[in-house]
């Protein structure tokens, strides 16, 4: 049994590409095949009629019957049983008539009901098309319906849970999904079970520790491949470009007791660079790793990593420009500026730069501290600006997770300004990515000076690096 379970839990992806079991519009199509109409007990058949040789009295017999003696009560008699017979016969057909309609009132029901089913199936049938036709138009509504539903049916073992949101863009044709992760109790704690003769008794063989936490990386790694999968699959219509997923955890704190959702993984997939995996070959985490995905390196102890794209991206809520240059001594040193004021700074200098700009509020910016537009013919589009005033280095996380806003927002170029520095695989990376462009601490004191001709001072010095 425990070695079911463990087999089940390693192959979650394999087994779902192998069975093809994807939802489709064509298998939510429903059909209709009536029901035979199967009679009430004891209504099936007539009661057969009366017979009056069950009535008849016996005539008298001997001597009594040759002399004709005993005519007279034997004619009472026949009398009696003959009103008894007509009696009985009415009784039957009256009982006949009551079983008549009532069989004939138990088929027009089923025939009622059989009639209802096909005019459900008629209907849903009917508003699938409709939802199928406005899938291909990429109407929002039908897309989240049908992505829902595929959700929905896709089966995994006992203790997976099933809450589940979606969110698509028709424009770009990107999907994003947010799917509630198994917690680790999902793992059997028991490698095997071992039978104890003098106790009468089965006692459990622990999994090393290990091997528990090896297995439930895997298993996450799986749910968000094969999320992805299914999904890429389901979309029969094309409508889905991309998907970008994040998958929570629904639990307690122990710490504080609190109820938490973080998340422990996120991933953004092209419908073309995930189609060139091989997914019943690839190893889940470094298939994960190889689409830049963000895990969690310690999901035991739900250590959440930032999301590469969040819900509602599309809604910027934009606020009022504050001039900060106007209160700012001759030479401001930028660490102690309050976090909005740094913004709206930074707002300043991209519009001196000559970019239309607008910071967004401080709640639910999803990441975004302005949005600007260049009007540049040849880099003409969005921008989005990230500004972070820190002493540190600016984690990958933060340089990946601005990448995944850019994608989502098909943004033309993505800007991450800081007081500090930034590493060399952030460096790398946003090399690698193309629309990225990282400005350190080194390069605002240049930038300020030229568009605004203000002296800055940015933050601590990054530490010297050792040659390559």
């Amino acid at each position: 049994m425990v070695e079911n379970d463990v087999e089940q839990l390693s192959s979650l992806l394999r087994t779902a590409v192998l069975d093809g079991k994807t939802l489709t519009f064509d298998r939510l199509k429903q059909q209709f095949t009536p029901t035979p109409f199967i009679p009430p007990r004891g209504r099936t058949l007539a009661v057969p009629l009366p017979r009056w040789e069950e009535y008849e009295p016996e005539p008298p017999r001997g001597l009594l019957g040759a002399f004709g003696f005993g005519r007279k009560g034997y004619d009472a008699e026949v009398a009696a049983a003959r009103e008894r017979f007509d009696r009985a016969l009415r009784d039957h057909a009256g009982d006949e008539r009551k079983r008549a309609e009532k069989l004939a009132e138990a088929r027009a029901r089923h025939e009622e009901q059989n009639q209802q089913e096909a005019a459900r199936v008629d209907e849903w049938n009917g508003r699938l098309e409709e939802r199928r036709s406005a899938y291909r138009e990429r109407d929002v509504d039908a897309v989240e319906w049908f992505i829902d539903q595929a959700l929905a049916a896709s089966e995994y073992p006992h203790g997976f849970p099933k809450a589940h949101r979606v969110s698509y863009q028709a424009d770009t044709g990107d999907l994003l999904v947010e799917i509630d992760l198994p917690l680790e109790d999902v793992v059997p704690a028991a490698r095997a079970y071992r039978y104890v003769k003098t106790r009468d008794e089965m006692n459990p063989i622990p999994r090393p520790d290990k091997d528990r936490k090896e297995l439930y990386a895997s298993v996450l790694a799986q749910t968000a491949l094969r999320t992805v999968h299914e999904l890429f699959t389901a979309d029969t219509e094309g409508a889905v470009q991309s998907i970008a997923l994040n998958g929570h955890v629904a639990t307690i704190d122990r710490a504080t007791g609190r109820e938490v959702h973080p998340c422990l993984i996120t991933l953004q997939a092209s419908r073309e660079e995930f189609g060139e995996l091989v997914l019943t070959q690839v190893d889940p985490r470094a298939c994960l790793k190889r689409l830049r995905s963000l895990v969690s390196p310690n999901p035991y102890e739900l250590e959440p990593v930032r999301p590469l794209v969040t819900f509602d991206l599309s809604k910027f809520r934009l606020m009022g420009s504050l001039d900060v240059v106007a209160g700012l001594d001759s030479r401001p040193v930028l660490m102690d500026l309050t976090p909005t004021e740094f913004e709206h700074l930074i707002r300043q200098l991209f519009e001196a730069i000559g970019l239309d700009s607008v910071n967004t509020q401080p709640s639910k910016d999803e990441g975004v501290d302005a949005v600007a537009m260049n009007t540049d013919p040849v880099m003409k589009g969005l921008c989005i600006i990230q500004a972070k005033r820190t002493k540190n280095v600016v984690s990958f996380e933060t340089v990946s997770a601005l990448a995944g806003v850019v994608e989502h927002k098909r943004a033309a170029k993505g800007i991450l300004v800081t007081t500090s520095w930034f590493g060399r695989a952030s460096e790398a990376f946003a090399n690698q990515h193309g629309r990225l462009e990282l400005l350190d601490g080194a390069h605002l004191v240049h930038l300020f000076k030229e568009h605004m001709d203000l002296d800055v001072i940015p933050g601590p010095v990054p530490p010297k690096r050792r040659p390559q």
